[in-house]
């Protein structure tokens, strides 16, 4: 079960108008097309692990645990501090928290959900009481600022989670988690790997910035998240009616409402902070998890659907008793 959420976000925002200035977009074009109106930049000098152990102090607290209680540590991102090692090691020691063991994973917006699904199991074999898990990103570092298709879409920020073993009514009643290597070349970032080293040829072909084919992205987005969101109801015996609250990956207001409908679920029952902080990756779904919890919208005995879908091809779905 989740024991307790925490998230951070750089104070400085850059709306659309500030992008206005900077490249060929406007506000309209921008909220009508992704719904967007600001994200969050993390200031230079900051890093991932940063942000990432803020939001961890955050969830640990709210779980009214030590950092010393903390067993495991994952923290999904496509954004790390470096190749290796893992900024999860990092944020290990940032927090103190010298009896976990960390890591991280790649799986790009869906990596939360991949990270509860693997907390989950932990905890359900025994291997592990107390898993703090991370979606924290950076992606502001990652994209080109003269690309006006993609540098307005993403944002910084961090969400986290400690997931403990279940108390009998609350807790995690479905996981479930899919990918399809032959979508690769839809989302990704082709430079700075093994494949494509960093080098002058790279550099000047802007092979180290995120590159997104959004209309095949939007298409299978909408399809992979209503499959995700129908397995894990299908898992736990439930309907789109028995959910109070769905929280989709905060990726384009078009593709959030469009899950929704094919769920038939009401504007109500549908939770969106998109506007405000764009699309954070792997950090977006603890994002609004934290925010819905300060807001009251997510409450004790609430069944919270969680989908989402990333680079990989990745889709991720998962029922919580909150």
């Amino acid at each position: 079960m989740i024991l307790g959420i925490g998230s951070a976000a750089p104070d400085k925002v850059l709306t659309n108008f500030d992008l206005e200035k900077m490249v060929d977009t406007s506000d309209q074009w921008i909220r009508e097309r992704s719904g967007i109106e600001r994200r969050h930049i993390l200031e230079d000098g900051k890093a991932n692990s940063d942000m990432a152990t803020k939001a961890a102090r955050n969830a640990i607290s709210h779980a009214k645990l030590k950092p010393k209680d903390i067993d495991c540590i994952i923290l999904a991102t496509i954004s790390p501090d470096m190749l290796f090692p893992a900024t999860a090691c990092k944020v290990q020691d940032n927090l103190g928290a010298t009896h976990a063991v960390a890591f991280d994973i790649s799986a790009a917006c869906s990596g939360f959900i991949y990270a509860l699904h693997m907390a989950d199991s932990f905890i359900t074999s025994q291997v592990y009481r107390h898993v703090l898990i991370i979606g924290s990103e950076v992606l502001s570092r990652f994209v080109d600022w003269e690309d006006r298709t993609t540098c307005v879409l993403f944002g910084d920020g961090a969400g986290a989670a400690v997931i403990g073993p279940s108390d009998g009514e609350r807790g995690i009643l479905s996981s479930f988690i899919r990918s399809d290597g032959k979508l690769t070349d839809l989302l990704c970032t082709p430079g700075g790997g093994s494949l494509h080293p960093a080098s002058i040829d790279t550099i000047n072909q802007g092979m180290h910035f995120l590159k997104m084919m959004g209309r095949e992205v939007f298409k299978h987005a909408v399809r992979t998240m209503v499959d995700a969101a129908r397995h894990g109801l299908d898992l736990a015996g439930f309907h789109s009616d028995d959910i109070d609250l769905l929280i989709t990956h905060q990726a384009n207001i078009r593709i959030i409402h469009a899950v929704a409908s094919r769920l038939k679920l009401p504007d109500e029952k549908v939770f969106v902070n998109l506007q405000e902080y764009g699309n954070t990756s792997a950090a977006s779904i603890p994002l609004a998890m934290d925010q819905a919890k300060n807001e009251g919208r997510l409450k004790a005995g609430d069944h919270c659907l969680l989908v989402a879908f990333g680079g990989g091809f990745t889709w991720a779905s998962s029922l919580i008793r909150f």
